[in-house]
């Protein structure tokens, strides 16, 4: 009975992993299509990505359920403990991804019509965020700290790029541009791709969690961690 307990909870531990990374594959979908549609002027697909959002939703649910189910069926401790108590704040992280590329798809139906040259360019941000959300997913995968770390330290470039994105909107409003409307959902977007980055920062830094046990948030994060546990800055 026992070997048996412990291969059926082997087992629910990796689907609990697979469910993630997968939501994690959906939800990094959902931002490439958002931007796709929001640049494009594609209102088919932001619709259908919008419509989407409900399977993230589901995927949010189903996965907070299975994290419910190994705590009061197997008490898990130590390595697993911390493992399960991660998932559940990534899965917070990438419903949340989720809701912000519906909000880029809104903002292109709002403003309609089809391609278009962009009051911002914003193709490298989105780039950049939707890089940043990959790496940290790999970090989760792989146990790679060093990855995780990269991900909290290019988190500023996200950071710096969206400031300059307020900086031209800005400009362009004052000098009386007639695509004022347009120019602020950019200017929305933006924020979102800005925000995007932030929760890919706040998976990865879960992922030096799991792996060295101890949290790095809210903190500059450091070049590295040594084997104890320690930060090398």
């Amino acid at each position: 009975m026992s070997e048996h307990t412990d291969k059926r909870y082997e087992e629910d531990l990796s689907r609990l992993r697979r469910s993630l990374v997968e939501m994690g594959g959906l939800v990094e979908r959902q931002i490439g299509d958002a931007v796709r549609s929001f640049l494009g002027g594609d209102r088919p697909l932001g619709e259908t990505t919008i419509v989407r959002d409900h399977e993230v939703n589901h995927y949010d649910v189903d996965v907070d359920d299975q994290c419910l189910r190994l705590l009061a069926l197997h008490q898990p401790a130590a390595r697993d403990l911390r493992f399960i108590t991660t998932v559940l704040k990534i899965t917070t992280d990438l419903e949340r991804i989720g809701d912000l590329a519906v909000n880029v798809c809104e903002r292109g139906l709002e403003i309609g019509g089809s391609e278009r040259a962009p009051a911002l360019d914003l193709l490298p941000l989105a780039d950049l965020a939707r890089r940043l959300l990959r790496e940290s997913l790999d970090a989760f995968v792989h146990e790679d700290v060093n990855l995780a770390l990269k991900v909290c330290q290019d988190d500023d470039e996200v950071d710096a790029m969206h400031r300059r994105m307020v900086e031209d909107a800005l400009a362009g409003l004052r000098g009386g541009t007639e695509a004022a409307v347009e120019m602020v959902a950019h200017l929305f977007v933006s924020k979102y791709l800005e925000r995007i980055g932030d929760h890919a920062t706040n998976i990865a830094e879960m992922v030096v969690f799991l792996v060295k046990g101890r949290s790095i948030r809210h903190v500059a994060p450091p070049t590295s961690i040594g084997t104890d546990g320690d930060r090398d800055v």
